[in-house]
């Protein structure tokens, strides 16, 4: 019955309903979305903003034929290496993985110039405040390096670029 009358479909025929009819639906309740008033800055969360890139290749070594790794090659590893670290005990980086293009030019001995482009993820992520602003500059620096050079490692790369706050480096394993 809806408002009174009949559930009825096409052609005036009963609408076919699934499972037991005689059982009344009951409705889920839903939270409230928040209103632009109810948001407040949160204690211990104001400090010094340290963002952070890691850039890695996802076409394996340096020929343009080399196996090229989908991004989520780039996330399984990541996670893996986030899990470890908590299961340790010890604090992990969080972020977001994207797909990207780097392009390139470099002159040529002849005197011409060549390009080239590739598939990279970047890694990209804030040490939060309220979650790791006990945390030295130092100590994020070591956990974006053993990061990347896992994610070289899984990905075939000879180098990674990374970038942390007002710094960046790159991280070379040399030509194997």
């Amino acid at each position: 019955m809806v408002g009174g009358q009949p559930d009825v479909g096409e052609a005036g025929a009963p609408r076919q309903i699934r499972g037991n009819s005689k059982i009344p639906k009951a409705s889920i309740p839903r939270p409230v979305a928040p209103r632009i008033e109810d948001y407040e800055v949160v204690p211990e969360s104001l400090g010094p903003r340290r963002d952070f890139r890691i850039s890695v290749g996802l076409r394996e070594g340096w020929d343009p034929e080399g196996r090229v790794f989908d991004v989520s090659e780039a996330v399984r590893t990541a996670r893996g290496w986030m899990k470890r670290r908590v299961e340790a005990g010890q604090p992990a980086l969080s972020g977001m993985f994207t797909r990207a293009e780097v392009t390139y030019a470099w002159p040529r001995p002849d005197g011409t110039v060549g390009s080239d482009r590739e598939p990279v993820a970047l890694f990209t992520g804030e040490a939060v405040h309220a979650y790791l602003g006990h945390l030295s500059d130092e100590t994020i620096t070591a956990m974006l390096n053993e990061l990347s050079t896992e994610l070289g490692a899984a990905l075939g790369q000879e180098r990674i670029y990374v970038a942390f706050a007002d710094r960046t480096w790159i991280l070379d394993a040399g030509e194997r």
